[in-house]
């Protein structure tokens, strides 16, 4: 089973209009901050965590449903002075809220676009730039705190670049006459079989109206 980039898009885009016929919306806006987690490379130490800063705006579709749209920015430079890097990524994710409390849970799952910057310097000049852009799906899981009616703290975990099927990188055994010795079981497990590169956890405080 394959969901093309489109269909998701197509899906996503068709969420966004249900605001239209939802009178009872609340907006949402504040800033956020985040940690994002590369993948380990063998044989090599972790790599330390890239601090992010942005904001978000979250649009309440339901008790039970949220959108959220999140853009977040880094810019580092190298110790000669010779390389600046400048992260611009952007998430646009649906949140779903099994249950609302003091404490409510939510799960998070959208696509987001990475937009990554290096530029060669001359005394601080920009001597010439390119620009790399990616595009890719995540998901995870995270919380929410009231802080009275008018504010929110939330803090979540998100799988980024997130892949199923024949993109995902297959596990061990699960190759060949099939998994645990059936055949076609591999077959299925194919199917469902998740990668990702990397993650990261946001947390971040926004303002009721």
């Amino acid at each position: 089973m394959y969901i093309s980039r489109a269909a998701v898009l197509a899906t996503f885009a068709g969420l966004l209009l249900l605001p239209a016929a939802a009178p009872a919306q609340t907006v949402s806006i504040g800033p956020r901050m985040s940690f994002v987690q590369p993948d380990a490379v063998e044989g090599a130490p972790d790599a330390d965590r890239d601090r992010y800063t942005g904001g978000a705006l979250r649009l309440k579709l339901s008790p039970r449903a949220a959108l959220e749209l999140a853009a977040d920015w880094r810019s580092t430079t190298s110790e000669d002075a010779a390389v600046r890097v400048r992260d611009y990524p952007v998430q646009g994710s649906l949140l779903v809220y099994p249950w609302r409390t003091a404490i409510s849970p939510y799960l998070v799952g959208g696509v987001g676009w990475y937009w990554q910057t290096l530029e060669a310097l001359a005394d601080g000049e920009v001597l010439s730039a390119h620009t790399d852009r990616r595009f890719g799906y995540h998901g995870g899981f995270g919380g929410e705190i009231n802080l009275g009616r008018r504010a929110t703290m939330f803090v979540d975990y998100r799988y980024r670049f997130i892949q199923f099927g024949d993109d995902a990188e297959p596990a061990a055994g699960e190759q060949g006459a099939g998994a645990f010795g059936i055949p076609g079981v591999g077959s299925i497990i194919d199917v469902f079989r998740m990668s990702h590169e990397g993650a990261m956890w946001t947390a971040g405080v926004v303002v009721n109206f």
